[in-house]
């Protein structure tokens, strides 16, 4: 009888590496995708929207976590659509070419 396993992805975090946990997707009969290293290519939070972020609140002094807070909503908020889009658009970019690169660094 043919049978297919279930391919089954995960990212490296503790919980997921965990004996138990491994354990467990042996004991389901998943087949595990390694998950790649950590790359700041690959975090879109890391190439797009936290350099975006810190250019936008450079110079400003805050003297409460609320206000910190506040200025990070606002920015965000301000944003449109599109630049989402277009961040979420730039990072297959980075995939294509972390692809092509054998995982190597990608430069700017």
């Amino acid at each position: 009888m043919l049978r297919r396993k279930v391919l089954f992805h995960q990212e490296n975090a503790r919980v997921h590496t965990s004996v138990q946990s491994m354990a467990e997707i042996h004991n389901c009969g998943f087949e595990l995708l390694p998950h790649p290293p950590y790359s700041p290519d690959l975090a879109p939070s890391d190439f797009f929207l936290f350099p975006n972020l810190k250019k936008h609140l450079g110079g400003q002094r805050f003297s409460t976590n609320d206000e910190v807070k506040a200025a990070v909503d606002a920015y965000f908020d301000s944003k449109e659509e599109s630049f989402f889009f277009n961040g979420l658009n730039a990072w297959k970019g980075r995939w294509q070419k972390c692809i092509e690169l054998d995982g190597d660094y990608v430069e700017k």
